[in-house]
């Protein structure tokens, strides 16, 4: 029986009240074509001995395999406490948090994940997290618009942002009136450079620049000249960065003689499983004189009138709870769960074992880079230094390798012509911790004979 409260006597009064005869007719704008006029063919349901065994039965289907895929995704070793202590009740049901409902615990903990944030991005503040990264960008350029304050609205994007990033800001800012331009990367470094944005420049004016770091390419960008460049040209600069770089790299609040004045990104890379693709979280953090235009929540620290130590929401009416259609953004939640994993994640490796890491990842991707470049016909596509990711081209269309390396137990990587028609038979790899020098050697053994296979 279908779980529906509402009587038929309630149903008749709430049609009247909008003066509307029917049902039918209260969905009738939805096209013919597209209304279900039949049951759903679903299939009888199962006790739960049948349920069990049939995700068992789903579950030995899937294959492990040796993963070098990254593009925004990143396999890097999570330990044991993390979720141990993140799956417990107090923080695994917790509903989204307005100040009535939030408990101390769960206050503490966004205040310590948003000072651990603003800390690595070097920044002032941090919201507690948005839905993922790409949304969190969408946010970030909508909020550097509102603090500007003028007529025009070009968005600058580098063609070396993520492609699924540039798709979802084609989705959220066009309709807004925002103009989109993107630079071309240069073909040799695969980085952006000076004279693209002085060429642009002379049909365009900037109002925002993003900048990528690491690029989708894994080329680090020349960051100060590039951030310098913009505030020259009175533009807002947003950081698009991963968190894990950031432990090796210059922070966004230190490009440049300025600074960036917004990152964000997406949050996975610190204590989140990959999860075929998600539940993940975002990230903003802004230089301090924007935070009353930055989206989502914000925990403060403070005392109570014993001179008690307590944490609240502060700064709500820039929110939608309060605001309604005037709030900075119709954000009404924050990713807590995977927040919760983050700043344990975090607080357990600390500085000097983010940092490990992030040098680990780097030195193992550099390790394989070289060793692939010795295997005959393949060649380097980009020149520019790289943190844990890397592009090569192949001798042999990318998706038989890639189908070959499958056969012997490796995810090889990306095929960049899916986003790129012009890097054919070009293959994007990351590394990170988790590789051992044996599997890379069983990596480079793998593409060795996919290579001469073709």
């Amino acid at each position: 029986m279908p779980f529906i409260p509402h009587t038929e006597v309630e149903i008749s009064e709430m049609l009247a009240a909008i003066n509307v005869a029917s049902i039918d007719a209260l969905f009738s704008e939805i096209p013919a074509e597209l209304q279900l006029n039949a049951p759903l063919d679903i299939a009888p349901g199962m006790n739960e001995m049948q349920a069990t065994q049939l995700l068992k039965k789903r579950a030995n289907e899937n294959v492990l395999l040796s993963n070098y895929i990254g593009a925004g995704c990143y396999e890097h070793h999570i330990p044991a406490c993390v979720w141990e202590l993140s799956s417990r009740g107090e923080f695994m049901t917790a509903y989204t948090p307005y100040q009535a409902e939030a408990s101390q615990g769960n206050l503490q903990l966004m205040w310590e994940y948003q000072s651990m944030m603003a800390s690595l991005m070097g920044l002032s503040v941090s919201n507690a997290s948005l839905y993922d990264g790409a949304t969190a960008l969408a946010e970030a350029i909508l909020m550097a618009l509102r603090t500007r304050r003028k007529a025009t609205a070009n968005i600058w994007l580098p063609m070396n942002l993520h492609p699924q990033y540039r798709a979802v800001l084609n989705t959220i800012l066009k309709p807004q009136q925002i103009q989109l331009h993107e630079i071309a990367y240069e073909l040799n470094t695969g980085t952006i450079s000076l004279s693209s944005l002085e060429n642009m420049l002379k049909k365009s004016s900037c109002d925002v620049l993003i900048i990528s770091q690491p690029n989708f390419f894994g080329g680090i960008e020349a960051v100060d000249e590039l951030t310098n460049w913009a505030h020259r040209n009175e533009a807002t600069v947003v950081g698009v960065v991963n968190p894990m770089a950031m432990n090796l790299l210059v922070p966004p609040g230190e490009w440049g003689e300025k600074g960036a004045q917004i990152a964000c990104g997406e949050g996975q890379p610190l204590g989140v499983p990959m999860n075929y693709g998600g539940p993940y979280f975002g990230f903003l953090c802004c230089q301090k004189d924007l935070v009353r235009q930055m989206p989502g929540r914000i925990v403060g620290k403070t005392v109570d009138l014993e001179g008690k130590l307590g944490f609240t929401l502060t700064l709500q009416a820039r929110e939608q709870h309060i605001r309604r259609g005037k709030a900075t953004s119709n954000i009404c939640t924050n990713q807590g769960l995977l927040v919760t994993a983050a700043t344990i994640y975090m607080s357990v490796m600390g500085p000097d074992g983010l940092k490990n890491v992030a040098q680990h990842s780097h030195v193992q991707a550099e390790q394989l880079y070289q060793k692939i470049l010795t295997i005959p016909g393949v060649t380097s596509v980009f020149s520019s230094d790289r943190f844990h990711e890397f592009v090569v081209r192949l001798p042999v269309p990318v998706k038989q390798a890639l189908e070959q390396m499958r056969l012997a137990g490796i995810q090889a990587g990306v095929d960049l012509s899916d986003y790129y028609p012009e890097l054919d038979n070009s293959l994007l790899v990351c590394v990170t911790e988790t590789k051992t020098t044996a599997q890379l050697e069983d990596y480079f053994i793998a593409l060795s004979k996919a290579c001469r296979l073709g």
